[in-house]
């Protein structure tokens, strides 16, 4: 790594790009007792692969999302939220643990364990005197500790008549939608009255491939045509690791997983994904089937009537990209179908979350809760040209947050301060007026919560608030060949370093001139002082979380 010799800045610019270290959201705090009344009860709602960019709050090209935008409308919309690694197991890790994927252990998918045994923010809540309850996705190997109740997942979990272990170690098959089924069971378990304050951790399948809608939905968004971004041809010049990925919309997505063009093995080509994906409809019930195949199958003749069977062979987009061309044509359509099966899933998931603020709002428990809506990352929505997440570019780094605020916490509208997924953890053990263990690296958001009711101390935290956030992925080589990399953003740059196997070079975006990061400006005359500054930052941050990649 590009090392420096000295721990103190260099010279700045007039406007500084950097708030001191010592900053009080920097170092070990200790939570005291709530002085915001009674302790609220939590209910957080994650969600996977589900994008700012398709909530309406944050961006109305493409979907309506009436309920989850009802968080946000009556409380707060975060509009700098990020994640520490941007992947569902290690994402989910961070969160639990307030640390980053180093300190908690989990750093990728493809290899290890979550060590259950550790310190872990449902722990502490329970020692503080809360009941807690998982349903739904857990991803992290192990089985969850923490938990007073709690239902799950087996590995990714089906959308249709799911599998779910039990906390005694039983399977079950619930029949019915996913996403409704893991409200119901949430909703269950709040039916059953509890004499303590509760954190409720929902956490849904949705919206992760192979997006696979609710059979009411199915027919959903047919008729809307997806403007294309603007960087939808991206060719990656400058960017070495971004073009050695398979993300690719137009050459990497299975058609016969992420579009669901199979129909049977006689008329459509064998994939090594068509037996996975044909075991997730053959949950369906014959009648369930027939209402699924009525939609999809027409569709699936249809294409290879007019594609044939070499459709998943496209070149590189940047060479598809002419108008009018046969693989232009094929890679929009690729892209129309993403964008619709995609849409369906959020539909059915908002509608959820619908439910659930009804039900808090019936019982007369909204006041005293705090809602959390989010996701484990974000996603690619065709920018780029890519669909999933994994890289620090700014779609899958930024994950949405809205949260509906409990009586004592007055904020409401937009907070633009810079968050991050490993704050969740203090925040909730603030709110709960629980002890924050001085090894958790995340910063309690209760203060830009608190509106007029901020305290000296408050206002102070805020003024000197993160100015920068630290990102690490590791997990390489795996699905998808994105290199493992590191870096840093602040408010208007971004630095990333790609290393181990084939790549080690750096990036560095300029993300107010250039907010679809698509010109690297490291090592060009002009950005000398620029770089010195950012390694700089980027190593004390390292330092800060005891990070040994430095």
């Amino acid at each position: 790594m590009y090392k420096v010799q000295s721990l103190l800045f260099f010279s700045l610019p007039t406007a500084p790009l950097f708030a001191q270290v010592t900053a009080p959201s920097l170092i070990g705090r200790a939570g005291g007792e709530s002085s915001q009344g009674p302790r609220p009860n939590i209910v957080y709602i994650m969600t996977d692969d589900h994008t700012a960019q398709m909530m309406s709050c944050y961006d109305t090209r493409f979907v309506e999302t009436p309920n989850l935008d009802r968080i946000a409308r009556d409380g707060v919309r975060f509009t700098h939220s990020y994640v520490a690694n941007s992947l569902s197991g290690p994402s989910r890790a961070c969160m639990l643990t307030g640390k980053h994927s180093h300190k908690n252990g989990f750093t990728n998918n493809e290899h290890g364990i979550f060590d259950g045994s550790q310190q872990t923010m449902p722990k502490l809540l329970q020692k503080a005197g809360y009941e807690t309850c998982l349903i739904g996705k857990w991803h992290l190997v192990s089985r969850p500790t923490g938990f007073d109740h709690w239902e799950i997942l087996p590995a990714q979990g089906d959308y249709y008549n799911p599998a779910f272990i039990h906390e005694d170690g039983t399977r079950g098959v619930d029949s019915g939608y996913v996403t409704r089924i893991i409200t119901d069971k949430a909703i269950d378990w709040m039916e059953q009255g509890h004499s303590k304050p509760f954190a409720l951790f929902i956490h849904h399948k949705a919206c992760h491939r192979a997006w696979l809608p609710a059979l009411e939905d199915i027919r959903l968004y047919e008729d809307k045509t997806f403007a294309l971004p603007t960087d939808f041809h991206d060719d990656y010049a400058t960017r070495e690791a971004a073009g050695k990925t398979e993300m690719e919309i137009g050459k990497d997505m299975d058609i016969v997983y992420d579009t669901k063009m199979f129909v049977n093995a006689k008329e459509t080509p064998e994939t090594r994904l068509s037996r996975s994906y044909q075991g997730m409809i053959g949950r369906l019930s014959p009648q369930e089937r027939k209402q699924y195949d009525d939609f999809y199958v027409p569709l699936s003749r249809e294409f290879y009537e007019k594609w044939g069977k070499d459709y998943n062979f496209l070149p590189k987009q940047a060479k598809s990209s002419v108008a009018g061309s046969r693989d232009a044509e094929l890679l929009e359509w690729k892209y129309q179908r993403y964008m619709r099966d995609y849409a369906k899933v959020v539909h059915s998931l908002d509608q959820e979350v619908g439910r659930v603020l009804d039900y808090l709002e019936k019982k007369g428990m909204l006041d005293n809760t705090l809602v959390v809506y989010t996701s484990d990352q974000g996603f690619y929505m065709g920018e780029h040209g890519w669909f999933d997440k994994r890289f620090m570019y700014e779609e899958s780094l930024s994950t949405p947050l809205v949260m509906r605020l409990p009586k004592g916490y007055e904020r409401r509208g937009v907070i633009d301060e810079m968050v991050q997924n490993i704050d969740y953890a203090p925040t909730f053990l603030d709110l709960a007026g629980a002890p924050i263990p001085a090894d958790i690296q995340g910063v309690s958001l209760a203060p830009l919560l608190k509106g007029k009711a901020a305290t000296k101390e408050d206002k102070a935290a805020i003024k000197n608030w993160r100015d920068a956030i630290y990102y690490h992925y590791y997990e390489f080589p795996a699905e998808h060949d994105v290199r493992r990399h590191y870096g840093i953003r602040t408010d208007r740059y971004k630095l990333i370093h790609f290393y181990g196997h084939d790549v080690n070079n750096w990036e560095l975006f300029d993300l107010k001139k250039d907010p679809h990061e698509l010109h690297n400006l490291y090592g060009l005359p002009g950005y000398e002082q620029l770089q010195r500054q950012l390694h700089h930052r980027l190593e004390l941050l390292q330092i800060q979380y005891d990070d040994p990649q430095r």
